[in-house]
């Protein structure tokens, strides 16, 4: 039931909103905040939420639980000059490097300093300045632009259960840093980009390789070919002011066309691809009961989680590899022939929303005699930049189609980048491999959704019972991992996105204080997507058949596991456990 406060004297109903916060947010009007995040827990560190109550004096509003009849007052003079000291006080400790720092334009200090008039600062400036950590594959981390909002600490904890990030020290001496201070590249970190995607400021950011990219771009005797995964499509947009979900994936294969790529294809078609291997590894193991449940290997994030905490446990997991390093050794098998060049002369980029995969293409398991089969990969962030910097106008853009043949895809490769996709992609394609009869209801509802950590559905094929369990953040996953190995488990497969929601909501997207509601329009202009392509079953792509049929020959095969297929490596050993 609804009940009623009062914000500047206008009467708000609200109901079982958490805070204040979101009370105010709900009624159309916002206050200032560093440190809260709706899918976190509320931290009231940065004191920029202040509001004033009557009868209560300043409070904080994202630690406040709403009241029937509280009196708010957003922005009197003590609410005002509470929020413009602690901006001020920010910019006195921050490094004020703004024209060269990589969230310039997209920084929530640089924004809330423009709004509020801040001109002067009154305290000395900082003069100890600590060293950049560029260790990691995927993030950099700059100490010296952390405010302490505690958003990473809480977003690695609290989504993947995971405490690579924490506070150090006392006072003025306090920082946000790995365990016992050592680099990010050197601790368990999973490369998730969930703090990157937090963070208000400059601290965490993506590790570019943009300017990687344009040198391979302007070198004329390279050819540089692009594939762009599913969830790409539905948020690339938002860095151009459209609405998140809206499909742009014809706008991007323009842009990219552009930008000066000479190729364009589309990892949906690695999805389909990824489909065909995991199914029928996924019936085999039903058909000899071996290593069930049967864990997805889509996301690197977990694939590290798993080689890190859990090594006892890899052979659960699927051989097959993510569709991103599944497509990119099929283009450089077969591009170079296409294109008339030689392997050294082939630039392949992918385009993903997740800063794990610049880890993924690291591996030596994704190359070929030494050369990775993915040479460089560009988030969704950065492929937004690389397209401003080179002075398009995306939304006037006309859009195109991706090159053939590994453009063509099915709505079951599109579904992949949410939670449950990667599952409902191999059971649509499973159910018919296994019973030889056609999947008349392609949608699979019950693991679908980005609010719920945990699904499940149980599948009939044609009298053998299988539960499939969908789970997002590894902190779910490890509930899973305790009932696998407590005997209590009741599924046979096991799906696992590391980012809440999925990859919709990777670490290199663009991100938004409101994250739940553009999860869920994102999720949806996939199934949009998926509805209305003419072919919903990875196994009905033609393009996926001809190859097939022309070079792998069929599902499994030796080519297949040659190229489609990798092992695990065991990092237990060389965690920070080990380290004295």
């Amino acid at each position: 039931m609804a009940k009623t406060l009062f914000i500047d004297g206008k009467e708000v109903e609200f109901t079982n909103e958490p805070n204040l916060l979101e009370v105010i947010r709900k009624a159309g009007m916002n206050v200032p905040t560093f440190c809260y995040r709706p899918d976190l827990s509320s931290f009231g560190a940065c004191r920029m939420c202040v509001v004033e109550v009557e009868g209560r004096g300043i409070q904080s509003s994202c630690t406040m639980p709403p009241e029937e009849g509280l009196k708010i007052h957003l922005n009197t003079e003590k609410t005002r000059r509470i929020r413009k000291t602690v901006l001020e006080l920010l910019l006195a400790n921050h490094d004020r490097n703004c024209l060269t720092c990589d969230k310039s334009g997209d920084c929530e200090l640089q924004k809330y300093a423009e709004e509020y008039g801040i001109k002067e600062i009154r305290y000395a400036e900082k003069e100890d300045y600590l060293p950049i950590d560029d260790s990691s594959p995927s993030i950099v981390r700059d100490p010296n632009k952390c405010i302490l909002c505690g958003a990473c600490v809480r977003a690695c904890t609290e989504f993947q259960g995971h405490s690579v990030l924490g506070f150090a020290n006392r006072g003025s001496k306090t920082l946000v840093e790995p365990m016992n201070g050592r680099p990010l590249g050197q601790v368990d970190c999973i490369n998730c980009g969930q703090c990157v995607a937090v963070c208000p400021t400059g601290a965490l950011t993506i590790k570019s390789q943009i300017d990687d990219v344009w040198a391979r771009i302007t070198n004329p005797s390279k050819k540089v070919v692009a594939h762009i995964a599913p969830s790409v499509r539905v948020a690339l947009g938002e860095m151009f002011g459209l609405e998140p979900g809206e499909n742009t994936i014809g706008k991007i294969n323009a842009a990219l066309r552009r930008v000066g790529f000479d190729m364009v294809f589309d990892t949906n078609f690695g999805a389909d691809l990824t489909i065909m291997e995991e199914a029928t590894e996924f019936l085999e193991r039903v058909k000899t009961g071996q290593n069930l449940p049967l864990f997805t290997s889509c996301c690197p994030a977990w694939i590290k989680y798993m080689e890190t905490m859990h090594p006892d446990m890899l052979n659960h997991l699927s051989s097959c590899k993510s569709p991103m390093s599944m497509q990119s050794p099929i283009l450089v098998d077969l591009v170079p022939k296409i294109l008339g060049i030689e392997r050294k002369d082939l630039t392949v980029v992918a385009i993903m929303p997740c800063t794990a995969k610049k880890f993924e293409a690291l591996r030596p398991e994704m190359s070929q005699n030494g050369v990775a089969d993915t040479d460089f990969v560009l988030t969704t962030k950065e492929l937004g930049r690389m397209i401003k910097s080179a002075g398009i106008d995306f939304n006037a853009l006309e859009p195109e189609q991706a090159d053939s043949p590994f453009g063509e895809y099915t709505g079951a490769g599109t579904i992949f980048g949410a939670s449950g996709g990667v599952a409902e992609a191999a059971v649509r394609t499973a159910y018919e491999f296994a019973t030889g009869e056609i999947l008349q209801d392609v949608d699979i509802k019950q693991i679908r959704g980005t609010s719920e950590r945990c699904k499940e559905v149980e599948l009939d094929l044609k009298g053998t019972k299988l539960t499939v369990r969908v789970v997002s953040t590894i902190r779910e996953a490890e509930k899973s991992i305790k009932e696998i190995k407590d005997g209590t488990a009741k599924f046979q497969m096991l799906e696992v996105m590391a980012c809440p929601g999925g990859c919709i909501n990777g670490g290199g997207q663009p991100s938004s204080v409101n994250c739940s509601k553009i999860k869920e329009e994102r999720a949806q202009g996939l199934y949009k997507e998926d509805r209305e392509l003419p072919q919903r079953k990875s196994h009905m792509n033609p393009s996926i058949q001809k190859l097939y049929n022309e070079f792998l020959e069929y599902p499994n095969s030796h080519k297949a596991h040659e190229l489609l297929h990798t092992v695990y490596v065991d990092r237990f050993k060389d965690s920070y456990r080990d380290i004295k």
